[in-house]
């Protein structure tokens, strides 16, 4: 299995599996409340058995090769992951996600693991176009998918209900061009 280095901090990026369920359902009960404020994440995992099924479902999809879930630990727990939704390669396009326990937000966990994803996705897959599905009223996902590089494609107004409220959905995304630019920007002025 493999642990990619996030950086200095003790940040990791990790494959999230089956057998992790309970430590899964340890770590979604300490950020339940703050995952969910804006997408159902977990909402089906509320014991040992139902955690394992959730993470078996995105086995099943990496399986299939039409999705995938990693964890980020920090210090050794698993305190928010990244995933891919939807993965598309005939169509070379694929939907990205993520969730955070909100005592670790505010670190860059995230927009780090995300980054580690898109290259994948972009590098290894030849993903074209890497999308990213946020609630308007979503504040902190947004503000990743701009840290990421991506545009915003428009508004699906009061296209997703969510506890009883008609959500706004945002659709962000960047082609592969366009990561691929800005990846180099920013290592030659690392340089």
């Amino acid at each position: 299995m493999y642990a990619i280095s996030l950086g200095d901090d003790g940040a990791e990026l990790r494959p999230l599996e089956p057998w992790h369920a309970e430590e899964f359902l340890a770590h979604l009960d300490r950020g339940r409340a703050f995952i969910q404020t804006h997408i159902p994440f977990g909402a089906r995992a509320t014991d040992g058995e139902s955690a394992r099924e959730v993470l078996q479902s995105y086995a099943d999809k990496r399986a299939a090769d039409t999705g995938s879930l990693h964890g980020v630990w920090l210090d050794g727990k698993l305190v928010g992951g990244v995933l891919v939704r939807v993965f598309d390669a005939a169509n070379e396009m694929c939907e990205v996600g993520c969730w955070l326990e909100p005592a670790v937000t505010g670190r860059g966990l995230i927009t780090r693991a995300m980054r580690v994803l898109i290259d994948w996705a972009v590098d290894e897959r030849g993903i074209h176009r890497v999308e990213w599905h946020a609630s308007s009223a979503n504040g902190p996902s947004i503000a990743v998918a701009r840290r990421l590089g991506m545009t915003r494609d428009g508004v699906l107004r009061q296209s997703y209900l969510y506890r009883g409220v008609r959500q706004d959905t945002e659709i962000w995304s960047v082609l592969a061009p366009e990561w691929r630019d800005a990846r180099a920007r920013v290592a030659h002025e690392d340089h």
